[in-house]
């Protein structure tokens, strides 16, 4: 595009006939702009230097995109259009992406699936009986399928590692504070927000360009220089300058979780080819087992969801009922309204405080990076876990355990990222997690790179002639 040899407009129609001709099976998108699309195209010249300049981006629809509607997946939300672009938004249209519409996601983000009442399921493009993940599983299936080369997502328990891992796809959920939530977000103690793409490449320069402090931020990760996320991962293996040290971990911190064998395979797999890469590998049993945790995550996590149906009863002037949203949403949303403010803060403080124990740990091996599956199992069927049944709660309890490896890693901050190493004999992808110490994107970049050049994954694409 940059030579002439290509123009943005058509990049962006590619885009949108892959989305015209693919979504009526797959039901990635919410919401498509082909009029705003095209004009931001047109004005894309041969050139441009921008890192970005005309290529097609989705955007989760959890976070404002100027005169396009945010739904939250939830028929609450109707009717709501965003008056401005959120910052990272912002940030992703001065590199030169286009945006082309947004994507479907579970009501309010809390399931790792994507099967909201008010757009209906998303299909994995790998097998349509099968989730592709959640709550970034829109902007997953959307990346899988090659209606765009990258989408947008964020992680507030594994929202992107997870779609990541069942689509085939790169997920990297950045730092705590390296990505601004803002300007209609303050401080974020679980969520973080980047992409969803196909290499690490992609992944670590569009981390360069959202990764920063925005006036206003509670709390933010320490700068770095320009470029460096991309130049980390451009090195890969020649980034370090002594072989790493890491720790493989089966033992799940959800403790009702059983861990398929296969799940546990990669795993091993992935160990084996990290040694013959020169990195020393032992296993280890980091102390996050047997703590109960899921009960305080759940009166940390309910509360921030719980917001967003607030904020949807705010825009819309009216109070929230029942019928407005789902029995999961709803049950949240109750049990929120009756917590005690101390017991809320009391199950925060705990979490923090287990943040800071298994940190520790982690600097005292010490451990440059942590391995584990990235899911406990294959992905779900379609209709397993959709937070609509009689026992709501039942259903967000049958999610933890289908990913009992991700949520922690919100709860301590650090960054981690899902990588498509292999493919299960099922024919779905099958991930594995590697999880770095605090603010160190670049040495996950880095080994995330050298893993890559080792066992490329990137042309591999599911069969959609279907």
């Amino acid at each position: 595009m940059r030579a002439g040899e290509l123009s943005a407009r058509e990049l962006v129609d590619a885009s949108l006939e892959a989305i015209e001709r693919l979504d009526r099976s797959i039901n990635a998108f919410t919401y498509v702009d082909p009029d705003g699309a095209r004009a931001a195209a047109d004005a894309v010249s041969a050139g441009d230097e921008r890192p970005f300049a005309g290529v097609p981006i989705a955007i989760k629809d959890n976070r404002a995109v100027a005169g396009m509607p945010i739904t939250m997946g939830s028929d609450l939300w109707a009717g709501v259009v965003s008056p401005v672009d959120a910052f990272l938004v912002r940030r992703l249209r001065a590199a030169g992406f286009v945006i082309v519409g947004k994507t479907n996601m579970p009501e309010n983000g809390i399931l790792p699936t994507t099967e909201p009442r008010r757009f209906g399921p998303t299909a994995n493009p790998w097998a349509p009986d099968r989730t592709p993940g959640g709550s970034s599983g829109g902007s997953a299936a959307a990346v899988a399928a090659g209606m765009v080369p990258i989408a947008h997502g964020n992680d507030g328990g594994g929202s992107i590692r997870i779609p990541a891992a069942c689509c085939g796809l790169v997920g990297l959920k950045a730092a705590r504070g390296r990505v601004s939530v803002g300007p209609d977000s303050g401080q974020s103690f679980l969520v973080s927000d980047g992409v969803l793409t196909r290499d690490v490449g992609d992944t670590a320069a569009v981390l360069d360009v959202l990764a920063g402090y925005e006036p206003g931020d509670a709390t933010w990760a320490p700068s770095v220089a320009a470029g460096a996320f991309a130049s980390a991962a451009a090195a890969g293996g020649a980034f370090f300058g002594a072989p790493l040290r890491i720790g493989l971990a089966f033992n799940p911190p959800l403790d009702a979780a059983e861990v398929d064998p296969v799940a546990i395979g990669a795993a091993r797999d992935a160990a084996q080819l990290l040694s013959s890469l020169g990195h020393a590998v032992d296993e280890v049993t980091p102390p996050w087992s047997g703590l109960g945790l899921l009960p305080d995550f759940t009166r940390a996590f309910g509360p921030l969801i719980s917001m967003t149906t607030a904020a949807g009863g705010r825009l819309t002037g009216r109070e929230v009922l029942e019928s407005d949203v789902e029995p999961l949403t709803w049950a949240m949303y109750e049990r929120s309204r009756t917590l005690n403010v101390l017991d809320h803060l009391t199950a925060q403080s705990r979490l923090e405080s287990v943040a800071r124990t298994l940190i520790s740990w982690m600097l005292a091996q010490p451990l440059d990076v942590l391995l584990t599956p990235a899911l406990a199992a294959r992905p779900l069927r379609t209709g397993e876990v959709h937070g609509r049944g009689p026992d709501p709660f039942g259903n967000y309890r049958r999610s933890g355990a289908f990913t009992p490896y991700t949520a922690m890693i919100n709860v301590t901050g650090q960054p981690a990222v899902s990588l498509p190493l292999f493919q299960g004999d099922d024919g779905l992808p099958l991930a594995v997690q590697l999880i770095a110490q605090p603010a160190r994107e670049d040495v996950l970049l880095a080994l995330a790179a050298q893993l890559e050049a080792a066992l490329p994954w990137a042309d591999r694409a599911p069969d959609l002639r279907a």
